[in-house]
């Protein structure tokens, strides 16, 4: 798919496209297929364009400086679509902090209640911005790591960078 471009990290291997202002729209696990239609779905509602070498560069240069522990935030510009509760769910995740996590329910219950649990998880599943949106701080309700794109090794491995899993 045109504007898509791969990068690789000691993280893995992502597929990233950024829109006409040199915002990222989409930053997913390459070698998922089943990503495949979140992908067109980014691709129909922003198009993807070739970005400027630089932004590439330090995205890579981000991902991988949070990998190694010296990098909790990122300052690359976003622009997410998608429904407006996706939006909610989205900038209720940004706010959870580095090395903590939620359960469904707690954000479900921050978002207007209980009831939006499922709701949460589809809305959390469709992110398209891995880890700088950061979904994998959502846990099952009793702390079990539940399904992540990148898979649950790497949804525990970041989550013992973040400190959110002791050993």
């Amino acid at each position: 798919m045109s504007g898509f471009h791969e990068i690789s990290t000691s993280l893995g291997r992502f597929q990233v496209a950024f829109d006409a202002e040199g915002a990222l729209i989409y930053l997913g696990f390459a070698g998922r297929e089943y990503r495949e239609s979140l992908r067109v779905k980014v691709a129909r509602q922003a198009t993807a364009l070739d970005p400027d070498a630089g932004v590439l560069a330090r995205l890579k240069e981000q991902l991988e400086a949070y990998a190694a522990g010296t990098r909790r935030t990122f300052d690359i510009p976003l622009r997410l679509h998608g429904t407006p509760f996706e939006q909610r769910v989205w900038a209720a995740l940004q706010r959870i902090p580095f090395g903590e996590t939620r359960s469904y329910g707690q954000l479900a219950a921050e978002l207007g209640g209980s009831a939006l649990s499922r709701a949460v998880g589809r809305a959390n599943g469709a992110n398209p911005i891995s880890i700088l949106v950061p979904c994998h701080r959502l846990v099952g309700a009793n702390g079990s790591l539940t399904g992540y794109a990148g898979g649950l090794a790497l949804k525990e491995r970041l989550l013992r960078l973040e400190g959110a899993i002791k050993d």
